[in-house]
């Protein structure tokens, strides 16, 4: 039975959702879900933009065969060609010969290299930026992406319909309920979390190339944002794309604090707690409190490009970091975090080691502030330190002014 819906009156969305899937790209949780979306345009000439992950092929054929309504696929536009949007490919060529696979040349390479197709050379249609293609009515401008967030990656505008396929670009987490457009939902509240979450870390690292698909963007009249994971967007545009200019320039979305520790005994977590309380006396909002061996990074990495602060606090072990802590910072250094204020608290019992080592790591990140003096416990916090965490408190409120 299929499952579609318009987006317009000659454009149906006949993607599908997967709830089983514990983790996104076998790293990511996704307790929610996630969604593949594909869409298909009823012109003169039929055009599907993307497949979906082989999970859901079943549904994904289902409704493509009931929009055709016996119409030939006359092309299939890929915009990104990793699995989980392209591994239904050589199974659609398949029920679907009369297809012409429009695509840029890194995108067919790709292709050669996922699949055993050996597909004719007239069977490609090869195309660059500034390509188009009329479709009839539809009038189809390509757009290079690359590394937004692999390299082949290109976009779809519709000058017609004013609408932009956007690859991963504009993309959330979490399955969709019916409700496929961002307006139906309280996005904001209840789903800008799993869109900021989405964005740090599968696109996180790569602002600058974000930072030029938006100057694309900006000299386009642009209506309906359709990606390819979560909610296409038809109103209010201007939120989200004020969002992706943040994250991609790595401006904090507000001033705030996200405090990260690592605690095997309790002790450090004991002085995470007060210092998130005399931040909280001090008149922060919004404070974020992470134990890092029990949090999933990509949640914690999401909140760090939201805040505007954070502190680190963890012991020494083995004579380095705290094991996933090390690993929350190198995360973060590989996701290019950038214009922060930042604090360490380290415990060492006799060798302190941790607060050295987690500063070595934070100075890889462009344009941040270690505050000094570092916090340093031996085995737990004591009376008369009391008056440095105090003093940290302060130094982090007034930098949040």
């Amino acid at each position: 039975m299929h499952n579609t819906r318009k987006i317009t009156e000659d454009l149906i969305w006949i993607g599908a959702n997967n709830r089983r899937l514990a983790l996104f790209e076998n790293v990511y949780p996704i307790p929610n879900g996630v969604s593949y979306n594909s869409y298909l345009l009823l012109d003169e000439k039929t055009v599907l933009f993307d497949t979906v992950d082989a999970s859901v092929r079943h549904q994904f054929f289902e409704n493509l065969q009931f929009a055709l309504q016996g119409k030939p696929l006359d092309y299939i536009v890929i915009h990104h060609m990793e699995p989980d949007h392209c591994a239904e490919l050589g199974s659609l060529l398949s029920i679907h010969p009369e297809t012409t696979v429009v695509c840029n040349a890194q995108v067919k390479k790709m292709i050669e290299q996922f699949f055993d197709l050996n597909l004719p050379a007239e069977k490609y249609m090869l195309i660059k930026e500034g390509d188009a293609l009329n479709t009839g009515k539809h009038m189809l401008n390509f757009i290079s992406a690359p590394m937004v967030h692999w390299p082949e990656v290109m976009m779809t505008y519709d000058s017609l319909s004013k609408i932009l396929f956007s690859a991963d670009a504009f993309g959330t987490f979490g399955a969709l309920n019916g409700n496929i457009f961002a307006d139906e939902v309280r996005f904001e509240q209840e789903y800008l979390y799993e869109a900021r979450r989405y964005y740090s870390n599968i696109v996180g690292k790569y602002g600058p190339q974000v930072q030029s698909v938006l100057k694309k963007a900006a000299a386009l009249d642009i209506q309906t944002i359709c990606p390819l994971h979560g909610f296409i967007w038809r109103n209010n545009l201007g939120f989200i794309i004020d969002k992706y200019i943040k994250w991609s320039t790595y401006e904090p979305e507000e001033k705030s604090v996200v405090i990260a520790y690592g605690s095997i005994y309790g002790n450090t977590a004991n002085a995470a707690e007060i210092l998130a309380t005399e931040l909280a006396q001090k008149g922060v909002r919004n404070i974020r409190l992470y134990d890092v061996s029990v949090t999933h990074p990509s949640y914690i990495i999401s909140d760090a490009f939201r805040a505007s602060a954070l502190v680190f606090a963890a012991p020494t072990y083995n004579g380095g970091i705290f094991v996933n802590m090390d690993n929350l910072l190198r995360e973060l250094t590989a996701h290019n975090l950038q214009n922060r204020t930042v604090a360490v608290i380290d415990n060492g019992t006799w060798a302190p080691m941790a607060g050295k080592q987690m500063k070595e790591e934070i100075a890889k990140w462009k344009n941040c502030t270690v505050l000094e003096p570092a916090l340093s416990l031996k085995s737990s916090l004591k009376n008369e330190q009391s008056e440095t965490l105090s003093a940290l408190a302060e130094t982090l409120a007034t930098a949040l002014k």
